[in-house]
């Protein structure tokens, strides 16, 4: 069976070869479409400037970020993608041999950051249905940790834990423990399954809240990402701004983003219809998906690794042989189920 969906503008997936040497590259859950026309031109404009150096400390970004999502600018910091921001997080409130809690498998930077910083990781398996057992991390929590990772939606399952779980698990974590709550991916969550995260900042001082421009809005290659939460904490985060860190298109991009909601509206829909159209040709091919609620699908089961690659499909692959897969471009969508057909 094939998937169909109304085309937009020809993903540039397949024409990657410079990075890699096969046919789709759905390793690293981008958006499949260029940005959107007017963050172009946004973008090219400013780049006639590139000769002149960007903000010493980033000021200009911070405040928009800030008008955007509800909250002071002294709240939000602002960096080389989430996974930039992320570091800086983890630079400036641990110290080496703390342990950092998370569910296990997560995003590959968690546990590579953490290496990097001398932590001890505390990985928390999953539960048999892909979600972060809130749970047993409460449990994993002790003296010695310095940080909890909170992804909703989970990378690389997909999935959403409720919003109620949410809070009884925040509340379960010591204040002077930091939980980073990263929702790399949360413009694809529909309203009802969306959190009120400024409540959440009012009753937990110690959350931080991780987001990025690089997925929905499709602006990975520009690595902005940000944190907010607050200003006691977001002003520890703070101290380790890296001077002219955060490039002059950056505030361009984002403000041409900001500006051009409906037409982001109008492409999260074509990737996550595409999604779910793509889950369910799988689902009957006997092929065990969770519901996600992202721009990628967690592929479980022996072998599925291995039939991706071999039909030169370059997807994140996970040692019981399960794959994450980026989707939205219809051609490679369709190119993976090809390729699992000998699984059925």
């Amino acid at each position: 069976m094939t998937v169909r969906l109304a085309d937009e503008s020809r993903p540039s997936q397949q024409h990657r070869s410079q990075r890699t040497q096969t046919r789709f590259d759905l390793s690293l859950s981008e958006n499949p479409f260029p940005p959107l026309p007017s963050v172009l031109r946004a973008v090219n404009g400013v780049l006639a400037h590139a000769n002149r150096y960007p903000e010493f400390l980033p000021r200009r970004l911070p405040k928009l970020i800030a008008s955007h999502v509800g909250v002071h600018s002294d709240q939000v910091v602002v960096g080389s993608g989430a996974t930039g921001v992320a570091m800086q997080i983890i630079q400036a409130l641990t110290t080496p041999g703390a342990g950092i809690v998370y569910g296990s498998p997560t995003f590959d930077g968690y546990p590579i950051m953490a290496e990097m910083a001398e932590l001890d990781v505390v990985p928390v398996p999953l539960d048999a249905a892909g979600n972060q057992d809130l749970w047993a991390m409460a449990r994993a929590v002790d003296k010695r940790t310095g940080l909890v990772v909170i992804c909703r939606p989970h990378n690389p399952t997909g999935t959403v834990i409720a919003a109620s779980e949410l809070k009884a698990f925040l509340c379960s974590v010591p204040r002077r423990v930091p939980v980073i709550l990263d929702e790399a991916y949360a413009e694809f969550l529909g309203p009802t399954d969306q959190v009120d995260t400024l409540a959440l900042l009012d009753r937990h001082p110690n959350l931080l809240v991780l987001r990025t421009f690089s997925k929905a809005y499709g602006l990975a290659g520009l690595r902005i990402g940000y944190t907010f939460g607050r200003s006691e904490l977001i002003s520890r985060v703070r101290r380790l701004q890296l001077p002219f860190g955060v490039s002059s298109v950056a505030a361009a991009a984002v403000t041409a983003s900001y500006a051009a909601e409906p037409e982001l509206a109008a492409r999260i829909m074509r990737i996550t219809t595409q999604r779910e159209a793509l889950r369910s040709a799988l689902l009957r091919r006997h092929i065990a998906v969770p519901r996600s609620y992202a721009n990628f699908l967690y592929l479980t089961g022996p072998g599925v690794a291995t039939a991706l690659r071999r039909a030169g499909i370059a997807a994140k692959a996970y040692p019981d042989g399960s794959a994450r897969i980026a989707v939205g471009d219809l051609e490679a969508d369709n190119a993976v189920l090809r390729a699992l057909e000998s699984l059925r």
